[in-house]
């Protein structure tokens, strides 16, 4: 099955995501890389709001962020309220992610996985279908604004 995906990272993910979306091309999914094109340094905001726009839009079904932590750019995708970027160092993290939070998006830290755990974590997120049911509704909340933090 081929996956329309975005993927973007700073400077420090760089090279990981350029290793990665090689290998999905060879896949055969369709790759949308929003940047950058090099390892110059760059704000990691930029390219997760990007990236959080690629799947709002519908440019995108899912997408990958990648920066040297996987934090940074993490928070920055999760301020759209059309993405749940799950950070995940297992590819158990990326499963469960998918299953029980359908997360649309994958953040992944450079500096903390090496190329196989990312690979890893890349395979089942992408072969990983949310379960729904008991999850549906919590995951529903997630896309709202909290208007009351006691309630």
């Amino acid at each position: 099955m081929t996956t329309k995906l975005a993927i973007a990272s700073d400077h420090a993910g760089y090279a990981l995501k350029a290793e990665l979306v090689c290998e999905l091309r060879q896949a055969g999914h369709e790759v949308l890389d929003l940047g950058p094109d090099n390892e110059d340094r760059v704000d990691y905001p930029d390219f997760g709001f990007k990236l959080a726009e690629a799947i709002a839009s519908g440019a995108a079904e899912c997408g990958i962020v990648i920066c040297g932590s996987g934090i940074g750019i993490s928070i920055a995708a999760n301020r759209h309220p059309a993405v749940r970027a799950a950070l995940c160092t297992s590819g158990l993290m990326a499963r469960l992610a998918r299953q029980h939070n359908d997360a649309n998006v994958l953040a992944l830290g450079s500096r903390i996985i090496g190329i196989e755990v990312a690979r890893d974590c890349v395979a089942e997120f992408l072969a990983t279908p949310f379960e729904g049911g008991r999850h549906a509704g919590r995951v529903a909340k997630l896309g709202t604004i909290l208007k009351d933090a006691s309630a």
